[in-house]
């Protein structure tokens, strides 16, 4: 008789839970999606197939299958599961999962594994009560958050623990999740006539962005709030079809929150993905990234400031103009605010998207800066000194030992497109750290500073033999 009470009450708890908790995978056979670590040869099937669990941290979009999976390792090695919530869960606890986590290792010789959802929330305090058994191997923790553990969850952790991220299900394998739940007998409405047309499906796998979650329960709203169910007995009885077409589809899934936290781990990847878009000439991409970041609550000067920053470092002089635009911008976004703010941003990304793209500047600063912070420093040559410090005096040109003249510029005789060269040693040494692309206004630099270098050549060889621009005489005024 309790054997009948208790799959009753089994039976009753199972009825009460939503579609997404009872499609749970129960193997991993069942696992949809995350091939990256769990096909064939990849790094987490490998360690269940070695049985070498170590502490984990899934991290990646709501309902990618986090607490499915960190089951299905329970289930796959064999090991008592506890869950918490990292976020609620006291040092009380804590000791207690510990204690009796030691008790069964050391009666029935069975591991435990302790899931943490909302990892990054854990405290200081948690993480010194836990984490010296996790080391000895009384626990094994797995971890699951929505942000980056690289930057949220405490260093101690991560060193401990082997990280894998989880990515958004694909439209096929949405797809795929809801099938099965539609005919699956025990779990699912296998038992019903539903018909679910093809556009029903693909709205589904389009608009759940990934979330297989969100999937699921579209489908268990569209089945418990069809017009059909009103004959629910007609129904059940298989004597009357249940169908789902696209409209009802499209009734049953509301639209998605963006995931965002101003500081968090969606901060960074959103302006990183802007950024990204517009470097890679896509305005489309950087106007749905500026979009999403402004409806979920970001500062427009934020997004203002990275465009001023793009505008050199990917623009540069290709397009000498896409400065003053994100200049011009981030002036008027200060000054206006939003909402009109919104278009301001807009025409810069969609400018700054679309103009000719060169990272010379980028690249030529920072080469020269590594070479100041690794020691390859020159000393400012002599004749390139402030005159005013010297011992030679104001309105001599100045020389160094060797005889060496600074030679001034707007007295060479020798021009490229107006620009005035000498065969004058700036530097001191051979380096070239400048190099402009083939894009835009950068052309025709890249071939005007070609002519100045091999004139510049060819004038350094004349001073050295002591030619015309070699030996400029002594009484021309200095700058």
């Amino acid at each position: 008789m309790s054997d009948l009470w208790a799959s009753r009450r089994e039976a009753a708890r199972r009825s009460a839970e939503p579609l997404a908790v009872r499609m749970r995978p129960r193997s991993l056979d069942e696992l949809v999606g995350q091939q990256h670590i769990m096909g064939e040869g990849k790094l987490l099937r490998r360690m269940l197939g070695a049985g070498v669990i170590t502490s984990l941290i899934l991290h990646g979009p709501p309902g990618t299958g986090k607490t499915t999976l960190a089951r299905l390792v329970a289930n796959h090695t064999k090991r008592h599961f506890e869950i918490e919530n990292a976020a609620s869960v006291g040092v009380k606890r804590i000791r207690e999962i510990v204690d009796e986590a030691a008790r069964r290792l050391e009666l029935e010789g069975r591991r435990s594994i302790l899931f943490l959802d909302e990892i990054h929330r854990f405290t200081r305090s948690q993480q010194d009560v836990l984490l010296a058994d996790v080391e000895r191997g009384v626990i094994t923790l797995i971890g699951a958050t929505t942000e980056n553990p690289l930057f949220s969850c405490n260093s101690a952790l991560v060193s401990r623990s082997t990280l894998f991220r989880l990515e958004p299900l694909s439209e096929d394998e949405i797809a795929e999740v809801v099938r099965r739940a539609i005919a699956d007998p025990e779990r699912g409405y296998g038992g019903l006539d539903l018909r679910v047309t093809d556009e029903a499906l693909r709205v589904w796998a389009v608009k759940s962005d990934g979330d297989a979650r969100r999937a699921l329960n579209a489908l268990e709203v569209a089945v418990l709030s069809s017009e059909e169910t009103g004959r629910r007995g007609d129904v059940a009885a298989g004597r009357a079809p249940l169908e789902i077409d696209r409209a009802v589809a499209e009734d049953s899934i509301q639209q998605k929150a963006a995931v965002y936290d101003g500081t968090g781990d969606e901060h960074y990847d959103a302006i990183s993905a802007m950024i990204k878009s517009v470097r890679g000439s896509d305005p489309d991409a950087a106007i749905y990234w500026i979009a999403r970041m402004l409806e979920s609550g970001e500062d427009p000067r934020f997004i203002a400031r990275r465009l001023a920053i793009l505008a050199s470092e990917d623009i540069g002089n290709a397009d000498p103009r896409g400065i003053m635009v994100a200049q011009a911008a981030w002036s008027l976004v200060e000054r206006i605010g939003m909402p009109e703010a919104r278009i301001t941003l807009a025409q810069c990304a969609t400018y700054l998207a679309l103009a000719p793209k060169s990272n010379a500047a980028y690249l030529a600063i920072d080469a020269a800066l590594a070479d100041v912070r690794e020691g390859r420093t020159v000393a400012v040559p002599m004749h390139l000194r402030d005159p005013n410090s010297s011992p030679i005096g104001e309105g001599v040109r100045m020389r160094d030992r060797e005889g060496e003249r600074y030679s001034y510029a707007h007295d060479s005789a020798h021009r490229v497109d107006g620009l005035p060269v000498t065969g004058q040693d700036y530097l001191g040494v051979s380096r070239r750290y400048y190099e402009p692309g083939e894009a835009g206004a950068e052309k025709a630099m890249r071939e005007r500073l070609e002519q100045i270098r091999s004139l510049r050549r060819a004038l350094a060889g004349e001073r050295t033999k002591g030619g015309p621009d070699g030996a400029p005489s002594a009484d021309i005024k200095a700058p």
